[in-house]
């Protein structure tokens, strides 16, 4: 019996980034021989162990053979027999295909290591287009590691097309679908994602509201991308430098302006009411991939309000306290955060304005807190009743009113579409 490291954490360390979890590849054993040695079982297609002190995954080693359509239509074979060689060529890309033995040295049959010194995503062999989760993987990967430099191999581009032709991403899952998607928004460059699904002619079929933007125009005024798909990926890409790691704003960034695919041809450049217009698809698109709760409410509270926000100045109190209030932010105070970021990315994610100043983002807070500081003992045992909800709301109108920075008004215009 053999046992290798393999996977994201030999690739981690050939790309000199913090290792991650390790997972393991046994050679030669069988599953009576795992739990002989107290290895503990969890896998439930194939036999995958945790270490009975390490609580780390250990996989036997395992070749996978096409049964059916769809990422779960596979015969698995983890049989003694079967070779390191052959585990690792059952993998989707090359520095995926990697081992280090015990004493540290690689097994790469398939030039994993090459590949990640020039900077190329390739598949390993033909077997890729029998499992189509992996055109998804594929983008999520450019959306980890485009920053590095690196490239989809036009080999393994074609292969992706070949899936997205042959009808199997409909056989997707839509929980698969959104882990890939939530991992890509959690990445340095969720651009790249989208960037790689269009190559390969999928984004239409997993994502159709967001592919729908792209070669609609925007006011160059406000827009100098002019594209709107374009300002879409410019907007990810910023949040995910706002809000690094944060699926929940990465979202709503993504769906903030789906409404603007809805325009009439006769209104363009303009997207007159496009936060409006852009709720019924985002609730079409979070029914279809069974979105969180959490990510859906804050990604149409950004679709609706976001250009509200941008006018934050130009609003009068009582406006403002509407807009927290249909936030729901005296129940959910964190959502103003997030929304103020959501809005930021917006408006910092479009040609020439990546390093500029949102003071709205920092007004909304503040404001937020003036009115939130307010309470119902403030107001004192006599106000008790219906009248309470009244006095409550005209009291945190009060503190917003108290609160406004008549210093930091910005010129009229300023607040952007």
């Amino acid at each position: 019996m053999q046992t290798y490291l393999v996977g994201g954490a030999v690739r981690d360390r050939l790309l000199g980034l913090p290792p991650g979890d390790r997972d393991w590849v046994v050679v030669g054993a069988t599953p009576d021989e795992m739990l002989a040695q107290g290895f503990k079982p969890v896998g439930r297609d194939f036999p995958v162990f945790l270490h009975p002190r390490t609580g780390e995954e250990y996989a036997l080693a395992r070749t996978e053979r096409k049964s059916g359509r769809g990422y779960r239509g596979f015969v698995v074979d983890a049989d003694p027999s079967v070779t390191l060689e052959e585990d690792l060529q059952r993998r989707d890309f090359t520095l995926n295909a990697i081992a280090q033995a015990e004493d540290g040295t690689l097994v790469d049959p398939y030039g994993g290591a090459r590949d990640i010194e020039a900077r190329v995503l390739r598949h390993v062999g033909p077997a890729f287009v029998e499992d189509p989760l992996r055109v998804l993987r594929a983008a999520r990967f450019m959306a980890r590691f485009a920053a590095l430099g690196f490239s989809v191999a036009p080999e393994t581009l074609a292969l992706m097309r070949q899936i997205a032709g042959s009808g199997e991403l409909d056989t997707l899952v839509p929980e698969r679908v959104w882990q890939e998607l939530r991992k890509a928004l959690r990445s340095e460059r969720p651009s790249a994602f989208l960037d790689t699904l269009r190559e390969a002619d999928v984004l239409k079929a997993v994502l159709p509201e967001v592919d729908a933007l792209y070669g609609v125009p925007q006011r160059a005024d406000f827009h100098p991308e002019i594209d709107t798909g374009l300002h879409q990926q410019m907007v990810s890409d910023m949040a995910a430098r706002l809000a690094p790691g944060d699926d929940v704003v990465g979202f709503a960034a993504l769906c903030h302006d789906l409404g603007k695919a809805l325009t009439p041809k006769d209104q363009l450049p303009k997207h007159i009411a496009h936060e409006a217009a852009g709720v019924a698809p985002l609730r079409v698109l979070c029914a279809r991939l069974k979105v969180p709760a959490e990510h859906r409410e804050l990604a149409e509270l950004a679709c609706r309000e976001h250009l509200n926000v941008h006018r934050l100045f130009e609003l009068r109190d009582t406006t403002v306290y509407e807009l927290l209030a249909r936030s729901d932010a005296f129940r959910k105070p964190g959502r103003i955060a997030q929304l103020a970021l959501v809005c930021e990315a917006d408006k910092r994610g479009r040609g020439g304005k990546e390093e500029a100043d949102y003071p709205q983002g920092r007004e909304l807070q503040r404001l937020h807190a003036a009115a939130l500081a307010v309470n119902a003992r403030d107001l004192g045992e006599a106000v008790s009743g219906p009248a309470l909800g009244e006095a409550l709301r005209k009291a945190r109108i009060a503190a917003i009113a108290n609160a406004r920075n008549p210093a930091s008004l910005l010129p009229p215009g300023e607040g952007g579409a």
